[in-house]
């Protein structure tokens, strides 16, 4: 008599609607990468604007929506990222492109030490936490004379002039230096967004990543089974500020311009970021790239109406939290079972003839 009994277990992750996302989202990177073609210079910049908050976003995301850490200071990470790269280029006459990446070492290096302060506080309190360091740091860059102080500073133009790139990009396009260095940061931050999303994807679906969730549910029952919870949360952190710090120093290469209130505001790199990921879905990756683009529609849309922009802005927050707590993306996974980026595992047996 045959028989049929499962012999082996296997773990999936990858749906149909997944593996056709991925190769749609290559198509788009491609198109992405070409966009200087057949955009004009607003247009790059609007993606840039896009890419660049996108990325903050999943990082505040990876922080609160998978490790449960609510952060209101990333201002801090970003703003120290730009200092950082403003330092090496005019103390120490680097290149950007090094500046970008010691923007986000320094801001790793800040993570680890204010890590083991806010680590003590719970809830509202790690919010907090979070928020006075950025103000500390804020207060300490406006009294460095050499970066403008209270005033800020601008880079060089040489500075970006000279960027390792820009005469690529120059003799490609036929485009004066000005926009070259449009093009060639919107480049960095299509990469920068994508190696984000695919690195936070990977982390996910690891071991690392089931670990993360356990913390996130309940961290005195990961201990109990041997995850290191302050270990997972500190990694975390650090990769977050990492990222976020090297995103802010990106953003103001391409501004060229630095002061203590813009690189340090709450508002564009939180209050936006948090808008983002609650509009679109926390805890999702889907949801961080629906929120920026609903945040970018309604930033062309209702810039002109001043602070009422700002009113809509919270009320419409408040109605998706209200009626879909999920986010649009939770509410579309909810009717139809899409997941673009699936993270949750399903045990299938293998069958075998016997």
């Amino acid at each position: 008599m045959n028989l049929q009994a499962p012999t082996a277990w296997k773990v999936e992750t990858r749906t149909r609607a997944s593996s056709i996302f991925c190769l749609v989202a290559l198509l788009v990177v491609a198109l992405g990468f070409a966009a200087p073609l057949f955009l004009p210079r607003s247009g790059i910049q609007d993606l840039f604007f896009i890419l660049t908050m996108l990325v903050l976003a999943q990082c505040w995301n990876l922080l609160a929506g998978d490790a449960g850490l609510v952060s209101v200071g990333q201002q801090a990470f970003v703003g120290l990222g730009a200092y950082a790269m403003f330092a090496v280029v005019i103390l120490f006459g680097l290149d950007p492109l090094v500046g970008v990446v010691a923007g986000g070492l320094a801001a790793a290096l800040l993570a680890i030490p204010t890590g083991f302060f806010v680590f003590r506080l719970q809830g509202a309190y790690f919010a907090i936490g979070t928020w006075v360091i950025a103000e500390v740091v804020r207060l300490a860059m406006a009294q460095v004379k050499t970066l403008g102080g209270g005033t800020g500073t601008s880079l060089p133009s040489r500075a970006t002039r000279d960027m390792v790139g820009v005469n690529l990009v120059q003799d490609l396009f036929g485009v004066r230096s000005a926009q070259a260095v449009d093009i060639l940061c919107y480049w960095l931050a299509l990469a920068l967004a994508v190696a984000s999303i695919v690195f936070i994807y990977r982390l996910l679906r690891s071991r690392q990543g089931l670990g993360l969730a356990a913390v996130r549910d309940n961290a005195q029952a990961a201990r109990a089974v041997g995850v290191d919870a302050l270990k997972v949360k500190a990694a975390t952190y650090v990769i977050v500020a990492f990222i976020t710090g090297a995103a802010g120093a990106l953003i103001y290469v391409q501004k060229a311009r630095i002061s203590p209130d813009a690189a340090f505001a709450v508002t564009d790199w939180t209050a936006y970021v948090i808008f983002i990921v609650v509009i679109g879905g926390i805890g999702s990756i889907e949801g961080p790239i629906i929120g920026v683009i609903v945040l970018y529609i309604l930033q062309s849309l209702l810039a002109d109406f001043g602070s009422w922009y700002l009113l809509a802005l919270g009320l419409i927050g408040i109605a998706v939290m209200l009626f879909s707590p999920c986010g649009l993306w939770g509410l579309f996974t909810e009717r139809t079972g899409i997941q673009l980026f699936p993270v949750r595992r399903i045990l299938t047996p293998r069958q075998s003839n016997k």
